[in-house]
């Protein structure tokens, strides 16, 4: 038996609903609960948590923060769909041999990378 088992990714956000509401409409994340101040939300295995930042500072900006990679399935629908929800293109869409990856950031820095397979 493991020693230990992954729980969930943590992130600090200022404003949780609005983080949570980010993942569930740009990614398709089923939400399990949602408060002013700590969201639990999941993604096939993947559990995110969101939490309010104790302070106005979440991630420096432009700064460097975990990356979280998603596969979708329509990059350009992805992307569109974030960046109505207040997301921001980090840098342009590149088309590799195995497929099409881009980076986006969310509500309050965190970096999100998107893959569509070829």
């Amino acid at each position: 038996m493991a020693t230990a088992s992954f729980r969930w990714i943590l992130q600090l956000h200022k404003d949780v609903p609005k983080a949570a509401r980010f993942y569930a409409q740009g990614l398709d994340f089923s939400v399990n609960v949602v408060t002013l101040r700590w969201a639990e939300l999941q993604s096939g295995p993947l559990k995110l948590a969101l939490m309010q930042s104790p302070s106005d500072h979440v991630v420096s900006e432009k700064g460097y923060s975990s990356l979280l990679s998603f596969t979708v399935t329509d990059i350009n629908t992805s992307i569109s769909k974030l960046m109505e929800l207040g997301g921001e293109l980090d840098g342009s869409i590149k088309y590799e041999v195995h497929g099409k990856v881009a980076s986006v950031r969310c509500l309050d820095g965190h970096v999100l990378g998107l893959y569509e397979p070829s």
